[in-house]
């Protein structure tokens, strides 16, 4: 027979009631006042607690300070950085009252950017030759006639071995 508490397992619901409100009150972008969105290699910092505008600042890593980051005006209650490589970085906005709208750490995880009208300098180039160059007919007239004298030596020199 097999008996098992009921006391652990009420706990256990007590407990994951209790937290399970609290995660869905507060949205995963939201913090401190701040909203923050990560794309393709850019960060947006959305604020309504600076109505005057003020600055935002990207801190990468190893930066503390605002001054450090890459920083950038807030336009409509809102900054936008563009060119962002992977990693984590920490948004600060400030209000032009000097009053800190929020911070909140992001991590952006950015795909690379292949640019089908670049092409390499001086054509494409593989294995022994060159795929890319034109040499003209007097150059392949030039390489039958020695692939020609090799075939005629070679067969010259086997028939006076032979004899």
């Amino acid at each position: 027979m097999r008996i098992t508490s009921t006391i652990a397992r009420s706990g256990l619901t007590v407990a994951a009631a209790a937290v399970l409100p609290l995660t869905l009150a507060a949205p995963a972008a939201h913090a401190n006042g701040i909203t923050v969105t990560t794309g393709d290699s850019s960060v947006t910092a959305t604020t309504s607690a600076c109505p005057n505008g003020g600055n935002g600042a990207l801190l990468a890593a190893g930066q503390a300070d605002f001054a450090q980051g890459r920083q950038m005006a807030l336009t409509s209650g809102s900054a936008t950085w563009t060119g962002v490589s992977s990693g984590t970085y920490t948004v600060v906005l400030v209000c032009t009252d000097g009053s800190t709208a929020g911070t909140q750490s992001v991590t952006v995880t950015a795909s690379p950017t292949i640019s089908a009208t670049s092409s390499p300098l001086g054509g494409v180039r593989g294995g022994l030759g060159g795929a890319s160059e034109d040499y003209g007919t007097l150059t392949f007239a030039a390489g039958g006639a020695l692939v020609a004298a090799a075939v005629v030596g070679g067969v010259w020199y086997l028939r006076r071995r032979g004899a």
